[in-house]
């Protein structure tokens, strides 16, 4: 599926270590920047994410999910449709600093 105007969709993941960060990132994205929208399927025209661990690997035990490469803080995001490229990067680069503020991570 591809938008004439905005190219093609993708996914993007990225490791928070903990499911509290990763919730919290998610929590940012979706209702401080609207970046996207928390979900358990990433299959939609929006901007979805889920934190892997627990919901779309949860049948999987901890060795598992390990072998497989999939941490606790595991967030993945099928990018969306709508907006820019300037504009999704500018609503996670936002939600980034919130977390940064909060001390939730150090800038690297």
């Amino acid at each position: 599926m591809v938008n004439q105007e905005y190219g093609y969709g993708g996914i993007l993941c990225l490791d928070m270590e903990t499911e509290e960060k990763a919730n919290k990132l998610m929590n940012y994205l979706q209702n401080f920047t609207q970046f996207g929208l928390m979900a358990v399927s990433l299959g939609y025209h929006e901007t979805l994410m889920s934190c892997s661990g627990s919901s779309t690997s949860s049948e999987m035990n901890a060795k598992e999910q390990e072998l497989a490469g999939i941490s606790p803080g595991m967030v993945r995001m099928s990018i969306g449709y709508s907006g820019t490229l300037e504009q999704r990067w500018n609503q996670f680069e936002k939600a980034l600093i919130r977390m940064q503020e909060d001390g939730l991570f150090n800038k690297s």
